[in-house]
């Protein structure tokens, strides 16, 4: 007899988003991922900046695009083009590189949010945006009533989703420095924002079971280890004992 699970939406998905962080990667670990899994996978990261020197980028955005995942490069590229003053330059390199999709995000330099919304005007008839709140520095606290704001007018702005910041260890942003969540502020933006347009980082297993326990299995995660998907999709099933009683 079948198994009742929670109802999975298909490929694609406008909710219950996997989107990966790839950071060490190598093209043939990709292809055996994507082979096996990437049915489990939406979106793909190439993270921090390292699209800009990365020798099988080309390799890697064919594998993704083969698979049917949308892939696109860690905000850190961004910033560090934005504080260059060449923008410009890295549109044409998403261009060049058939990338659709760009983020924009505030994590390592201060871009105040009406410079944000700007940028995201300037070119959201171009790209597919989505963008990322709260900064990388653990010390840097932002109120819960900042946090909706900026997610509130970001997603009015014309970004598809938007990302709540974590990192790649879960000590920033949406966490405090121990790792430990700001269940406030998450209630707080969970309550005032439509949570299907958010992606909340979770690099951990143990994170990832918090938030399905809490939206639901079709809650949008990312920064997730590619080698743990398959994982990921267990809990989302209620097949992982943490969230065995999920509906």
């Amino acid at each position: 007899m079948k198994l009742d699970l929670p109802e999975r939406e298909l490929k694609p998905r406008s909710k219950g988003l996997t989107s990966i962080n790839d950071t060490r990667l190598t093209s043939l670990e990709l292809s055996g991922i994507l082979e096996d899994y990437s049915q489990f996978i939406d979106i793909a990261k190439i993270g921090i900046g390292e699209a800009a020197i990365l020798p099988n980028l080309d390799k890697k955005i064919s594998l993704y695009k083969k698979y049917n995942i949308e892939v696109y490069f860690g905000g850190t590229l961004f910033e560090k083009y934005y504080y260059q003053k060449k923008l410009d330059s890295y549109f044409e390199f998403l261009k060049s590189k058939e990338i659709s999709t760009i983020e924009i995000s505030t994590g390592t330099i201060d871009i105040p949010l009406e410079e944000r919304l700007s940028i995201i005007n300037s070119i959201k008839s171009e790209f597919t945006i989505i963008s990322e709140v709260g900064s990388k520095d653990s010390a840097n606290i932002m109120a819960p009533s900042v946090w909706i704001k900026e997610i509130q007018e970001l997603m009015k702005a014309g970004s598809k989703y938007v990302i709540t910041e974590g990192r790649d260890s879960g000590t920033s942003g949406i966490y405090r420095p121990s790792g430990e969540l700001r269940d406030g502020l998450i209630s707080d933006i969970i309550n005032n924002t439509d949570v299907n347009r958010l992606i909340f980082e979770t690099p951990t297993t143990k994170l990832q079971m918090h938030f399905i326990n809490l939206v639901g299995p079709n809650v949008n995660v990312g920064n997730i280890n590619p080698n743990d998907v398959m994982i990921l999709e267990t809990q989302r099933l209620g097949l992982r004992s943490e969230t065995f009683y999920i509906k």
